[in-house]
């Protein structure tokens, strides 16, 4: 009796023991211990972020460049400070006449020393203008974060393999992938932001998007009674929570999973199929 009770402990023990073989196995660990409420939700849903952000590139997050707040060097102030008012963002890259030729980041807070009324001196845009870094759209999301970190830069220009700007990535973008959403007052979901065109027929979409939303912009019959979201749709299609890169296709459309955590997806791969 002693050494059957003796060969089940040791079973149990080499069972606990075991170490995880890959990434989804690990995943499978923690959300067990989660199930048994050694470790919060919330604490696992970042700890699978973290484990995907090296899967991540800088295309899956970055915002295109049709969607870019710029600054052209040849505009008075007068000209573009409402737009730097509007939107309320911090850096603006400022361009010189065209897109692709990014000269450097206006930060809105050297502005604020022209609304001294005692200043006489003109307003250069030029004197003010901090360097503009550029990075691969193929580059991973975790070494963008340690270049973030050691440099203390907080936004780069992103191009394509033409050497065109294919959009920006601020460490805002980096961090959401792993916290979640980080919105202020300014935030606003409208279609824009959660719709970004990565090619003819490619786009990366955010999850909480709804699906009445995401037929009439590509002016398709997505079921709405199944899901409000395109996330909630994705998953009635699987039968369960997908992880990334699990897909499904609907319609004249793939969906691929971008990034998922235990609870929700946050972001999918849309592409557009032969309907066929």
């Amino acid at each position: 009796m002693r050494a059957g009770l003796r060969n089940w402990w040791h079973g149990v023990l080499q069972h606990l023991m075991v170490l995880p073989r890959d990434r989804e196995q690990l995943v499978d660990v923690l959300r067990r211990a989660q199930s048994r409420e050694l470790l919060g939700r919330d604490a696992l849903d970042m700890i699978e972020s973290v484990l995907q952000v090296a899967d991540l590139r800088v295309r899956d997050v970055m915002v295109p460049r049709v969607q870019m707040a710029v600054v052209d060097r040849s505009q008075p102030i007068e000209e573009f400070l409402p737009q730097v008012i509007e939107t309320a963002h911090s850096r603006f890259p400022v361009i010189d006449g065209d897109r692709d030729r990014v000269t450097g980041i206006l930060l809105a807070k050297d502005l604020l020393q022209y609304f001294d009324p005692a200043r006489t001196d003109d307003f250069n845009l030029r004197d003010m203008l901090r360097p503009a870094i550029f990075i691969p759209e193929s580059k991973r999301l975790n070494v963008l974060l340690r270049e973030f970190r050691a440099s203390r830069n907080h936004m780069a220009i992103v191009v394509d393999e033409y050497g065109g700007v294919g959009g920006l990535v601020t460490i805002e973008d980096v961090l959401e992938t792993i916290v979640g959403e980080i919105e202020d007052e300014h935030d606003v979901d409208d279609i824009e932001t959660m719709i970004m065109p990565r090619g003819e027929n490619v786009f990366v979409i955010k999850g909480q998007l709804s699906v009445e939303d995401f037929n009439e912009y590509f002016k398709v019959e997505l079921d709405e009674e199944k899901a409000e979201t395109i996330a909630g749709l994705v998953i009635a299609a699987i039968g369960e929570l997908p992880r990334r890169g699990a897909n499904v296709v609907m319609d004249s459309f793939r969906f691929d999973v971008v990034h998922a955590d235990s609870r929700r997806i946050h972001l999918l791969r849309a592409t557009r199929v032969d309907a066929s």
